[in-house]
């Protein structure tokens, strides 16, 4: 029979186990997952400034596609940046990494959100996370 404390350094040690099988890779940049997703967080890559502040993403990669972007935590005007969220960050959707890039240099996609700075701080994120991920292949 085990003791107590023994019970507890096993179950410490399956933890680890567990939490080092789901995440390949790991910092404050990059995650690699074992189902083959990596996600880019641009919070310390990017500078990007939008109307008040930076405009953090995260972007997941799968399968030689963006997956999807999602905004992180930002001090942007709520109403504006919600436009950005809803018309601006979809259309990176499953796009062939390639095709996101291009799409990342696009000066139109502003018209639609009616959020200039915001979207052009965003692009630029999501151009860092594609670059950086391209790197770390």
């Amino acid at each position: 029979m085990l003791s107590t404390h023994k019970c507890i350094k096993r179950g410490a040690a399956i933890l680890l186990l567990l939490l080092a099988a789901s995440n390949i890779h790991s910092d404050n940049v990059i995650t690699r997952h074992t189902d083959g997703t990596t996600i880019v967080r641009t919070t310390t890559i990017c500078n990007a400034r939008g109307y008040r502040k930076s405009t953090p993403v995260e972007v997941h990669f799968k399968n030689g596609k963006v997956q999807k972007v999602v905004a992180l935590k930002n001090e942007e005007t709520v109403p504006y940046f919600a436009r950005v969220k809803q018309f601006l960050l979809p259309l990176y959707n499953n796009l062939k990494i390639s095709k996101a890039k291009k799409l990342t240099q696009r000066t139109d996609i502003d018209g639609c959100t009616g959020a200039t700075f915001s979207t052009k701080a965003v692009q630029k994120n999501i151009k860092a996370a594609i670059d950086y991920y391209e790197k770390q292949k």
